[in-house]
């Protein structure tokens, strides 16, 4: 499974301009029992002190994103990622 995240992460760093891609798994036994795995990328020249956990607590704000962008993102990383072939990195 690491494998094809790893995959949509550099997918992601290929159309997403950013300074580093954070990339974290959460889940919890006691709340909601399952895995899933956040992709994160950093804009580039977020100045140092506002990197880490801080850019990724979502009450120092989000991104936004319309339907319409998040569409494509999505077409653009279905390209990169069709061309990546099954073979992993």
């Amino acid at each position: 499974m690491i494998g094809v995240v790893r995959r949509v992460a550099l997918a992601v760093e290929v159309v997403v301009p950013s300074e580093r891609t954070y990339l974290l798994s959460l889940g919890s036994q006691q709340g909601s029992t399952h895995l899933h795995w956040h992709i994160a990328p950093l804009p580039p020249g977020t100045p140092y002190e506002e990197q880490q956990y801080h850019a990724l607590m979502a009450e120092n704000g989000v991104s936004p994103w319309s339907v319409r962008q998040a569409f494509d993102l999505a077409g653009r990383l279905r390209v990169i990622l069709a061309g990546a072939g099954s073979g992993g990195g």
